[in-house]
């Protein structure tokens, strides 16, 4: 089988995101089609979405319903089967609505007399003001129809997400479908069991659409890229179907939840589903494994990749040294194949930086490979995608941006690196504007110092609607035990230049650090406030942190004032690991709080209350002056 001849499929498996196809799949298949290789891709999380959304589905899930005794029946199923006709009515038009394919049909959504409403609208009641008015005015005021009905055609559909939980699949969600069965478990055995109960119509409605993906384009190898926890039932599931139906087809596993977890992997039983399981960086293992399959490479000379031993039944892990393809090299992502026209644009939060995630079709591209910092103590800056930083020209950048616009006709970016590098944003910036090429783009970055006043106004000039960087703990003696290099009063001045030049910006923030007080919570909170009052900031999330065996904090614990607790045998997946804090602050309690007040400073609400009205609990006074963020800004 010459190179020429044999035929590649690249598979997205459910859950991924549905208003955008995830990179991996585009970034291999540009990939191998440069080298020659017969190369194609399917967005299987889509299309499973599309298959439970529509008439037909939705019909099977009535009767289903109707099956439950009354007692089984939540809230949501009552509804749904309460409102049934005017489901069965409303889907495949409120689809075609939130793929951009009928406008008009946002003046009915929006007159809330169109769309029957589920327990999800009953989050609107939270904003209906004093006089009894438009609960969501204070978003979208006297126009907005079209968000407006896209955010409550998104309530819609979670409904019936919610009823697809309770009457088909417990497991299921439309972003982390069943990822209790894969996330940091040691052993195969919860996946395995999940994997040999009977097929549920979820299941049954994947195998379906897997085999005919398999009869359509008739590849020799299959790669699946599983990003997160959350996709690998599903990868399993597909798999699994795969062999039984095509048993000599060839099969992949890697991406980015790999990459992390199935480090150590040690489990035979991943081998009755995937032939290969490769880690980091794809292409060079790729194009090894490609010649060992076609028999111009033995089993030995394969990279990064664990196979099982024939003879022994044990899982190897090869690794052939040879350079990675440099990242100059790797080519232009293509989305070819993918139905860049049947994606959903969602409006789950109205916070106007925050829907970017979900809102909107991005070309999903990377300025660099790694981090150009990789010193962040809670970061995974071990591991490839972090550690091995390399850069492509301005007009590499360029020339990939442009293809990609002549391909699918679209001007929207969404940098997906660790952090993009200053020295590079600006001569990327410098080439768009040079070319005169018209784009809208938006990343992650370090609020670093580089990030000048005048080099902000040159990134909105090129196309940069918004930034994402972390904050973290927003407490200088922790920021500096993290080695995250930068100051409360940088962030300020950084944010506030972005802000100032019209790009939205979105705070990462983090809680439960090592030896993190609850002293050191309420200030944070307090800095938080401060740079939302002064609109530095428009958005945030506050995340748990979460010690990593990858990490500074899990390599060596007792630099940051912690013991780590023991971790089980380990024969599948390894990432997150239990230490104990000297500390004994409860975190989960001030979660709750943070979060609270996060989801009120973003819609401008609470901004002059004192933070201590946030939390359940009795909490000290901020140490923070209220005016510490002005006065740095000046």
């Amino acid at each position: 089988m010459s190179a020429a001849s044999i035929r590649v499929l690249s598979l997205i498996p459910p859950m991924t995101q549905l208003n955008t196809p995830y990179p991996s799949t585009a970034y291999l298949t540009g990939f191998l089609r440069a080298q020659q290789i017969s190369a194609e891709q399917e967005d299987l999380a889509l299309a499973l979405v599309l298959q439970l959304l529509s008439p037909d589905s939705l019909q099977q899930l009535q009767q289903e319903a109707e099956a439950l005794s009354p007692r089984a029946q939540t809230s949501a199923v009552q509804a749904f089967l309460a409102l049934w006709p005017r489901y069965l009515a409303t889907i495949t038009p409120t689809i075609a609505f939130l793929q951009g394919r009928d406008s008009t049909l946002a003046h009915r959504i929006v007159s809330r007399q169109f769309l029957p409403e589920g327990p999800r609208f009953a989050a609107l009641d939270v904003y209906i003001d004093e006089e009894g008015g438009d609960p969501l005015a204070w978003a979208f005021g006297a126009l907005g129809v079209q968000d407006r009905a896209r955010h409550l055609a998104t309530l819609y559909l979670n409904d019936l997400a919610d009823v697809l939980r309770d009457v088909v699949d417990p497991r299921f969600e439309f972003v982390r479908y069943a990822e209790s069965l894969a996330q940091s478990q040691p052993t195969f055995e919860p996946l395995a069991q999940a994997l040999a109960a009977p097929l549920n119509r979820i299941d049954r409605t994947l195998r379906d659409l897997t085999l005919q993906a398999i009869t359509r384009h008739q590849p020799d190898v299959v790669l699946v890229s599983v990003p997160f926890p959350g996709a690998v039932y599903a990868a399993f599931r597909i798999a699994q179907c795969i062999k039984a139906q095509f048993p000599t087809l060839k099969l992949s596993l890697g991406g980015g939840f790999v990459n992390t977890e199935l480090r150590q992997l040690a489990e035979p039983r991943v081998f009755d589903y995937f032939d290969f399981v490769t880690l980091d960086a794809g292409e060079r293992p790729l194009l090894a494994m490609l010649e060992h399959i076609q028999g111009r490479r033995a089993q030995s000379r394969l990279v990064r990749t664990f196979v099982r031993e024939q003879e022994s039944g044990n899982v190897r892990y090869i690794n052939m040294q040879e350079p990675d393809v440099p990242f100059a090299e790797v080519g232009t992502p293509t989305w070819d194949g993918l139905p860049l026209q049947r994606y959903l644009s969602l409006l789950d939060m109205l916070n106007p930086m925050h829907r970017l995630w979900s809102d909107g079709r991005w070309n999903k591209l990377t300025v660099a490979h790694g981090c150009y910092w990789k010193k962040c103590s809670f970061c995974d800056v071990s591991l490839d995608y972090i550690s091995r930083y390399e850069t492509a020209s301005a007009s590499i950048l360029v020339d990939r941006i442009e293809a990609i616009i002549a391909e699918t006709g679209q001007t929207g970016f969404h940098f997906v690196d660790e952090a993009a590098p200053p020295k590079v944003l600006k001569a990327l910036a410098e080439e768009l504007l040079r070319r005169q090429v018209a784009i809208s783009w938006w990343g992650n970055i370090r609020f670093e110092k580089s990030f000048s006043p005048e080099l902000c106004q040159l990134l909105a000039a090129s196309g940069c609607i918004a930034i994402s960087g972390g904050l973290e703990v927003a407490s200088d003696r922790l920021l500096k035990l993290m080695k995250k290099g930068v100051s409360v009063e940088q962030v300020a001045r950084v944010t506030q230049a972005f802000s100032e030049a019209g790009v939205l910006v979105h705070a990462y923030l983090m809680y439960g650090f090592p030896t993190q007080t609850v002293q050191d919570t309420v200030d944070a909170l307090e800095y938080v406030r401060q740079l939302f009052d002064c609109g530095c900031i428009q958005s945030g999330f506050f995340h748990r942190f979460v010690c990593t065996v990858h990490s500074p904090v899990g390599q060596h614990p007792q630099e940051y004032g912690v013991t780590l607790q023991p971790l089980p045998p380990v024969s599948f997946a390894q990432n997150d690991v239990g230490f104990d804090d000297p500390t004994g602050t409860d975190h989960a309690l001030l979660g709750q709080g943070l979060n609270k007040a996060l989801y009120n400073f973003m819609h401008g609400i609470g901004l002059d209350e004192d933070v201590r009205s946030w939390f359940s609990v009795r909490v000290p006074r901020s140490r923070v002056p209220r005016q510490f963020i002005a006065r740095a800004l000046q």
